[in-house]
């Protein structure tokens, strides 16, 4: 029986479960936050460890042993055929680096990932501000905008290589009849506009995906301020939605750098196939060109470990000196 309000001593009331339940083990369960789950694999890794098998399979097949047979290839000098093979230690560096070829290489891949990030960022942000604007069918001009994600790169390549092709493609017969002379076969810098472009339109969809959930997690009552404040809707954007997308944005630059740098290959295969004289040959083809094509298998394996660390070499590079810029706190 539970004591009156005041007898007892002036000891208030206290159930029998809450008494009970603060007589046990003095842990208190955590609180949850409303609207996660807690989540319980079990207590050994087991479990965990069987759930991440499948990918640290994926990753051990197809990157981390490929990975050490082209460190173990690149000081080596072999034959097609692997009959004959000497350990050179760094002679494959170093006849690279002093190649004019595989320096051309290296700043035609510089000028065309750098042209490329700039292009497909540019053209994501004005999509995404353009499609953030419309009201009525704003769903239908997305999936328009996202069609091209669907296309494999060789097949983007191949429609922008007929399209611009000087003799047949219809957008070069405007070119000639602006009066400009378009021939991307002879003219190299005409040769690397169009992998550009061809990159860029490929990967415009990418940038645009994540640009679009950042604009919808911008406050609405930050822009309506703005708005009442009398700032028209490029100001609001240039002015709010940008700084506050500059995570989203760090976060494409980087993974442009690395498409610019791996991902482009079916592209210039397609299109250019390297050329005019080398002028679209950056380091990811010249890998398979002279590793598939003139067999010289410890050159191309010297290739593939030096364009991986330039690739990290920027990465880092880019979150050591950009990474700062970048407020995560709005």
């Amino acid at each position: 029986m539970l004591q009156g309000r005041h007898g007892g001593g002036g000891s208030k009331a206290v159930p029998a479960a809450v008494a009970g339940g603060s007589r046990r083990s003095g842990r208190t369960r955590p609180r949850e936050e409303a609207g996660l789950k807690r989540a319980n694999f079990g207590d050994g890794p087991g479990l965990p460890t069987l759930l991440l098998l499948p990918q640290l399979l994926i990753l051990l097949f197809f990157f981390f042993i490929p990975s050490l047979r082209a460190l173990m290839q690149s000081v080596l000098l072999s034959d097609p055929f692997g009959t004959n093979v000497q350990f050179v230690w760094f002679d494959n560096f170093k006849t690279l680096l002093a190649s004019s070829d595989y320096r051309q290489s290296i700043t035609v891949t510089f000028w065309f990932t750098v042209a490329q990030n700039v292009l497909t960022l540019g053209s994501a942000l004005v999509l995404a501000f353009a499609t953030d604007r419309i009201v009525r069918g704003r769903s239908a001009y997305r999936t328009i905008i996202l069609l091209p994600y669907a296309i494999a790169p060789a097949i983007a390549g191949i429609l922008w290589a007929f399209l611009f092709n000087p003799a047949v493609g219809p957008l070069a017969q405007v070119l000639h009849g602006l009066g400009i002379a378009w021939d991307p076969n002879l003219n190299p810098a005409d040769a690397l506009i169009l992998v550009t472009l061809a990159a860029s339109w490929k990967h415009i969809c990418y940038d645009y995906i994540f640009l679009v959930v950042g604009l919808l997690a911008v406050p609405v009552s930050l822009m309506e301020a703005a708005a009442v404040d009398g700032a028209g809707p490029i100001r609001r954007f240039v002015s709010i939605a940008l700084p506050m997308l500059g995570p989203t944005i760090f976060f494409l630059t980087v993974m442009n750098f690395i498409y610019g740098f791996f991902e482009t290959f079916a592209i210039i295969d397609a299109v250019t196939k390297g050329g005019p004289a080398g002028a679209t040959n950056i380091l990811v083809y010249k890998v398979f060109v002279d590793g598939f094509v003139n067999l010289d298998l410890g050159s191309s394996a010297a290739q593939s470990v030096l364009l991986m660390s330039f690739a990290l070499t920027c990465t880092l590079l880019q979150f050591r000196y950009f990474d700062r810029k970048v407020n995560y706190g709005v």
